[in-house]
């Protein structure tokens, strides 16, 4: 006997082990979320915005300089130790670009050097030949030579051998993607002429060439950058007498339209007087710098080229998704803020009717599976209705005793209906089969209704063209975190698009808490139907097809109790957002269809399709573009924009919230809803697009309820005061 419960104890530590797997809806989510930071991050590193150092140290001295490298030519060879210049002969010009490729001037430059049948060097930076390696191997196609100028553009006498290393080997690795060679030429950011060169920059210089690389200065600088005018760029890039050079300009870095106007004329004319463009070793005639690149070497750059641009266009595609979900919550922000107020307004305003007065009785239909611990609380809140009802409690199928508990209060006018557990949809149609009026109204098991909830539900009816209305829903428990930024969800969210669904005629759901149909309108469509998870959303799109009104009766509360922990929330929100992609697929053909049902489809379809699923799909969007800000930068003007946003929302939330008449503390967190409900719901989205994209059915998952939930100022339940163990559920 003793073997037992060990044996049992052990399972279960298993099983547990088991369950503290991270599951795989979190799992997938969290690996998107973290391979979009590493694309960000990449992107980053090659827009040298991580790493990047913009330090350069002022001149020094030059007495530990060789005296035949401060007079020498502008070709430094330190290879083997006992540093050599060279210069380039008489009547040879070596044109050198730096700071590039750049997407729009290079591939001018290029043109022109091809045009006038000239060659050039082109030192580039590994972050521009990442990102536009096709301008690499152009440059390498039509005759041109690659120097290194290091991957960031650091000035090199600041950093360690190491960071040295990493930017010799990072930009390599960039040019071996892009065009398959290496290199031995290399420039040094921010380097001048041989005789400039100082106690700082030497060292650098003979570390480099030990690393196998010749180092190339120049000795004509055309000062390009300074944008001083077409003809002074010609005077400063034209040597005297006839001399050899190499010729400082670039390609990249700023506006280079004279760079290329002067090259245009430079060119031919220097020609003219018998000068030869060449690149470096053409015109050292020396063997080529390049070396083809094959096997593991050339497959590593390839990959990195492919990462690199794989995070240019995800990038890319990050903020077009950015400018998405801004436009919406923005555009839904201004539709909810205008309409919500001219609903408001509307059946405010005195004298407002819908019609005659509705004053014949009306069923209530009380759907419940295990809901002992709230039927009670339910039920008695509907015995105090101002308006005469009947109550049908539909038992699906319970295992806790609820039918006997209804039972047992011996109330009149209150009827139980057990069936074999089939489901809410079943549950309901029962209960329209079995219920005496034309006035249906619907609710879940674990909700209360105020006194004079029935009563302002059933009001809309007396407008003919109505056929099913739907109430406030409140969250009872919002004593929570977590209760209470659903709290602020039900009052921003739910019951401002409400107003505004009702404004535009397309409402899409009726809330299952709390909502009341006209009998022959749910006969023409079929009753509650349980082809989605959303049954409450899929008999509201078929309502409107039907060509009847739906409507939003903001005095018609109801409090119900929400989800107390993040599993019971993602649980419910998973059926929704599921269940509410099912519909909309269900009702497609609205889109293409006349009538009634093609202006739900034209115009329903789409708002719920970008309000309920899109947009909260790349809403986390915005918190990602906040946490790469606040690390890379601009830091000031992304926190401005984002509590930019935040304002937007906050000041929606406090005109909800006085629309409402509730009150502004529980706005307090707001910010931290933000923040974490996004990633929750984005969450909830992907795994719900995935299921979708999969043919995956879900089932219908029940909450644990702990019947808390009272209406303000209703009746006092009989039973006893529940204690911390009856917030656990039925078992």
């Amino acid at each position: 006997m003793a073997s037992r419960p060990r044996h049992r104890a052990a399972t279960g530590a298993r099983d547990g082990s088991r369950q503290r797997r991270l599951p795989l809806r979190f799992l997938l989510p969290a690996l998107v979320l973290v391979a979009l930071m590493a694309m960000l991050m990449l992107r980053g590193y090659v827009h040298s915005e991580i790493l990047a150092d913009h330090r350069v140290r002022p001149a020094a001295a030059s007495d530990r300089v060789p005296e035949d490298v401060l007079t020498g030519g502008p070709v430094i060879d330190a290879r083997s130790g006992r540093p050599t210049t060279l210069s380039v002969p008489d009547h040879r010009l070596v044109l050198t670009f730096d700071d590039g490729p750049d997407p729009v001037w290079t591939p001018k430059v290029l043109d022109v050097l091809k045009k006038h049948d000239a060659h050039a060097v082109f030192f580039v930076t590994g972050t521009m030949a990442s990102r536009y390696p096709d301008l690499v191997e152009r440059m390498v196609d039509e005759g041109h030579e690659i120097g290194l100028h290091t991957f960031n553009h650091p000035d090199l006498s600041y950093q360690s051998k190491q960071r040295i290393d990493w930017e010799l080997s990072q930009n390599q690795l960039a040019i071996s993607g892009a065009a398959g060679i290496r290199t031995s030429l290399f420039r040094p950011p921010y380097s001048s002429f041989s005789a400039a060169m100082d106690n700082e920059s030497w060292p650098v210089t003979e570390y480099i060439g030990s690393r196998g690389y010749i180092t190339v200065v120049n000795n004509t600088d055309s000062e390009d950058w300074r944008k001083p005018g077409v003809d002074e760029i010609i005077r400063r890039a034209t040597p005297k007498g006839g001399d050899g050079a190499i010729v400082l300009m670039h390609d990249s870095g700023g506006d280079r339209h004279q760079t290329v106007q002067a090259l245009d004329r430079f060119l031919p004319d220097l020609k003219a007087r018998g000068y030869a463009f060449q690149n470096l070793t053409e015109a050292l005639d020396a063997p080529s710098a390049h070396t083809r690149v094959t096997g593991l070497d050339l497959w590593k750059g390839q990959a990195w080229i492919f990462l690199v641009q794989a995070s240019e266009h995800i990038t890319d595609g990050l903020v077009v998704g950015l400018a998405i979900i801004g436009s919406l919550v923005i555009g839904r922000f201004v539709l909810m803020l205008l309409l919500s107020g001219w609903h408001a307004r509307r059946v405010r305003r005195r004298g407002f009717r819908w019609g005659p007065p509705v004053t014949e009785p009306v069923s209530v239909l009380v759907p419940a599976y295990n809901e002992a611990k709230c039927i009670e609380n339910t039920v008695r809140s509907l015995t105090a209705s101002e308006h005469p009802i009947e109550v049908l409690v539909i038992d699906d199928g319970s295992s806790d005793g609820t039918a006997r508990i209804v039972e047992a209060m011996g109330l009149p006018n209150v009827r139980v209906i057990r069936q074999l557990n089939a489901g809410k949809p079943a549950a309901l149609n029962r209960g329209l089969a079995n219920a005496r009026y034309d006035i249906v109204v619907m609710m879940d098991g674990d909700t209360v209704f105020e006194p004079a909830t029935v009563r302002e539900l059933v009001q809309p009816f007396g407008d003919p063209r109505v056929g099913a209305v739907a109430g406030n829903a409140k969250v009872g428990n919002r004593d929570t975190l977590i209760g209470a930024w659903q709290h602020i969800e039900y009052v921003m969210g739910f019951n401002l698009d409400r107003r505004m669904y009702d404004v535009l005629r397309c409402m899409p759901t009726i809330p299952g808490a709390v909502g009341a149909f006209r009998r022959s309108a749910l006969e023409r469509i079929g009753g509650m139907s349980d082809d989605t998870l959303a049954e409450d959303t899929d008999v509201t799109m078929a309502l409107h097809r039907d060509g009847w009104k739906v409507v939003y009766a903001e005095n018609a509360r109801a409090w119900t109790e929400a989800p107390e922990t993040v599993q019971q929330l993602w649980s419910q929100r998973y059926r929704w957002s599921y269940g509410t992609m099912q519909a909309i697929w269900k009702h497609r053909r609205a889109l293409v269809e006349r009538g009634p049902s093609g202006r739900f489809g034209r115009v329903g379809l789409p708002l719920v399709s970008l309000f309920m699923v899109l947009a909260p799909l790349l809403a986390p969007l915005i918190d990602v573009f906040l946490l790469y800000g606040l690390v890379f930068g601009p830091t000031g003007k992304t926190i401005a924009a984002w509590l930019g946003v935040l304002a937007i929302q906050a000041f929606c939330a406090a005109y909800a919230f006085r629309l409402d008449r509730e009150r502004m503390t529980h706005l307090i967190s707001l910010p931290l809803q933000q923040i974490l409900y996004r990633q929750l719901m984005y969450v909830v989205l992907l795994q719900s697009w995935i299921t979708a994209l999969t043919g995956g059915r879900l089932r219908w998952q029940k909450l644990r309820r702990t019947g808390v939930v009272e209406a303000p100022g209703g009746p006092v339940p009989t039973r006893q005061a529940i204690s911390n163990d009856d917030r656990r559920p039925v078992g």
